[in-house]
């Protein structure tokens, strides 16, 4: 091999080594990024806790969860029941329920099978509106504004858990809700964990969504 033959190899070599060095700082630097994100994530999820709305509103709206075999999910179930709660407490003389069908096999939209409940437990079917298409949580609150705006309501107060009340409020800003509320509990009965989990992944997808939204 002659001398210049081997100083090209040692060149190309050195090249190779200074790229793969390169190549490792930046996935050093992107999971870096990615770690420091999921942890704002994390707390931005925990940041609302457990709460009952301060003032009266014109509407509750109650954001839809599964349904099992047509019936409301224990889950959905605590979320209902605080929305009867709050109904009976004054907070509102109207409910909104919002969701569409879990499955192309279900016989009903959550929508439907909140209703269902709901009159099950007292209050009138002329006090609930059904919102039956939405598919998220956006949909949720970008359809019921549509209800409310028919309906002259100006005001709401948003139903949910509170793993998923942060994300729920960031929303309803963005969507320009008049002054919106919070009611929310603590599950008793869901994988708390695996729910907060996948609720960072909700959020780190809303806001990539916002991102998209303030482009277009």
């Amino acid at each position: 091999m002659s001398r210049r033959t081997y100083q090209a190899n040692g060149l190309a070599a050195a090249g190779r080594r200074s790229l793969y060095k390169s190549l490792a700082k930046g996935a050093g630097l992107l999971i870096l990024l990615l770690a420091v994100w999921l942890a704002y994530a994390a707390l931005q999820v925990e940041s609302e806790r457990s709460k009952e709305p301060a003032e009266k509103a014109d509407v509750g709206i109650v954001l839809g969860a599964a349904l099992w075999d047509d019936k409301p999910s224990p889950g959905l179930e605590e979320r209902l029941e605080r929305a009867v709660q709050d109904y009976r407490n004054g907070k509102f003389s109207v409910l909104i329920v919002t969701g569409g069908l879990d499955t192309d096999k279900s016989q009903l939209t959550e929508a439907e099978g909140m209703a269902e409940y709901l009159e099950s437990k007292g209050i009138p079917a002329d006090r609930i509106l059904l919102e039956n298409k939405a598919t998220d949580t956006y949909e949720n609150l970008l359809y019921s504004q549509r209800i409310m705006e028919e309906h002259n309501l100006k005001t709401a107060i948003i139903i949910t858990h509170d793993f998923h009340g942060r994300r729920s409020l960031e929303i309803a800003r963005a969507l320009d809700y008049k002054w919106p509320q919070l009611s929310l509990m603590r599950t008793k009965v869901m994988n708390e964990g695996y729910y907060k989990i996948r609720e960072v992944l909700a959020y780190t997808k809303w806001k990539l969504q916002l991102i998209t939204m303030a482009v277009t």
